[in-house]
């Protein structure tokens, strides 16, 4: 059996990336170890500019009514609340950046809902399938699995998380650091004797103990709970053990812990693959990058790899375009995830709070050798960045963007014509985007920016378009 791409975990990566490739009608198949999704909340944050991926992979009405927003922090102490505390530094949605706050669904609710998209779309998930060799040739990559069986592919993404056996199978080693030496316990549980209004905190009693959080996860009947234990203890996962630290840590008694449906515990760390691609192999989400949980920074840059990838992928196997686009993708990704690891460092450390670095709005890739700006005197926005959202002569520009596509803006000045497979929007100058022609990626960042159309059929050809 073969595939065009071979996309190793079922996780938000993987399913983000299948989802992608699907639209494009590239032969792609998922392959996922376990016998069905990943059953917790770990990665419950989804940050603004995810939110925008999502609208454009045909998710976000989903996403939305699965969710719902963070709710504001509460500090307890003896039994009484005693204080507030916010958990982001607020902001309001504006014309080019709609979603304006980091919108929480439980990990497991947000795979099932790509899944689903993944499954419209016509792609499909193998599971009790796992990766455990590959070998690669100038032509393909083949991949061994645990049963005995292998499956051949003309690329290959590991997108199996932070024990990837894909990156151990290519000796790519992962640089990195311990944030924490203290062991965290995450589980969902059902818990009664609290109002589900508020983020539940309870800092530390006493020497040698570590605080509670119990969250309401939104849009299910759950708490997350989250306790930190002192270095080197022994995590108990079972329903008596959280009952144990709950009640010993707050105002509630045991038996308020009324059910546990997942628990898992894991000392934060930050990493980076030492190259995110091998041959016809690429890193993605967790196999590349390790992040820290605060801040939520993981999943989104995960979810943005599959995002960047996805499209070269297509156009290379579907267009014809030549494969050394395929080399941007570590050039653009891997300097992402290390500023995304220091921030998730940082803001774990209580160095920086979550604020407008955490929502990712304002990531871009201005050093890319995809990226060319040629207008003499540019404004705020220039070529590698996030092309914003409005209204350009009468058109919703993120209705104009969603879609495999690529597409022209002409503010302001005239628009030239272009093959069919680039969308044209036309429409006066305009805040966001001051005046000029603004060729914008299938993945919404400006790729190429010019006060005419000089240079633009050389960037057009090179883009195989």
């Amino acid at each position: 059996m073969s595939t065009d791409v071979l996309i190793v975990g079922a996780g938000p990566t993987g399913l983000a990336l299948g989802i992608d490739l699907a639209r494009r009608g590239v032969d792609a198949l998922v392959v996922e170890r376990a016998g069905e999704l990943f059953p917790g909340s770990r990665g419950k944050g989804i940050q603004p500019r995810t939110m925008e991926v999502f609208d454009d992979l045909g998710v976000l009405d989903a996403i939305h009514a699965a969710g719902g927003g963070y709710p504001v922090g509460m500090i307890w102490q003896d039994g009484q609340r005693v204080g507030e505390h916010r958990m982001f530094d607020p902001v309001e949605a504006t014309e080019d950046s709609p979603y304006d706050e980091p919108w929480m669904v439980p990990q497991w609710r947000t795979q099932r809902i790509l899944f689903d998209r993944l499954e419209e779309l016509g792609g499909k998930v193998a599971f009790g399938l796992e990766a455990v060799g590959l070998d690669q040739d100038e032509d393909g990559v083949t991949v061994r699995f645990a049963t005995g069986g292998s499956m051949r592919a003309r690329y290959v993404v590991a997108a199996d998380g932070g024990r990837s056996a894909v990156r151990r199978a290519l000796g790519i080693g992962m640089t990195g650091e311990t944030v924490d030496p203290n062991p965290t316990l995450v589980a969902d549980a059902r818990i009664t004797g609290l109002d589900r209004d508020n983020w539940h905190i309870f800092p530390p009693r006493g020497e040698g103990d570590g605080f509670l959080a119990i969250c309401p996860l939104a849009g299910t009947e759950d708490f997350q709970v989250t306790a930190q234990f002192p270095e080197g203890s022994s995590v108990d996962l079972s329903l008596e053990g959280v009952r144990k630290v709950v009640a010993a840590r707050s105002h509630l008694a045991p038996e308020d812990v009324t059910e546990v449906r997942w628990a898992s515990d894991f000392r934060p760390r930050a990493a980076l693959a030492d190259r995110f691609r091998d041959g016809r192999v690429f890193l993605a989400g967790d196999a590349a990058h390790i992040h820290s949980p605060a801040g939520g920074q993981g999943l989104n840059t995960s979810v943005q790899d599959a995002y960047n990838l996805g499209w070269k992928l297509g156009a290379v196997l579907r267009d014809g375009v030549d494969e050394a686009l395929l080399e941007t993708y570590e050039e653009e990704r891997r300097p992402v995830a290390a500023d995304m690891l220091g921030l998730s460092t940082s803001v774990h450390r209580g160095e920086v709070r979550r604020g407008e670095a955490t929502r990712q709005l304002g990531l871009g890739y201005r050093e890319s050798s995809l990226t060319a700006e040629t207008r003499q005197a540019p404004a705020a926005l220039r070529a590698g960045d996030r092309a914003p959202d409005g209204t350009l002569g009468g058109v919703r520009l993120f209705d104009a963007f969603r879609g495999p596509h690529w597409t022209l803006l002409a503010v302001g000045v005239e628009a030239p014509e272009l093959p069919g497979p680039v969308g044209v929007v036309r429409g006066p100058a305009q805040e966001s985007y001051g005046k000029g022609l603004f060729l914008v990626r299938p993945d919404g960042y400006v790729g190429w920016a010019g006060d005419t159309a000089d240079g633009l059929p050389r960037y057009l050809a090179r883009a195989g378009l």
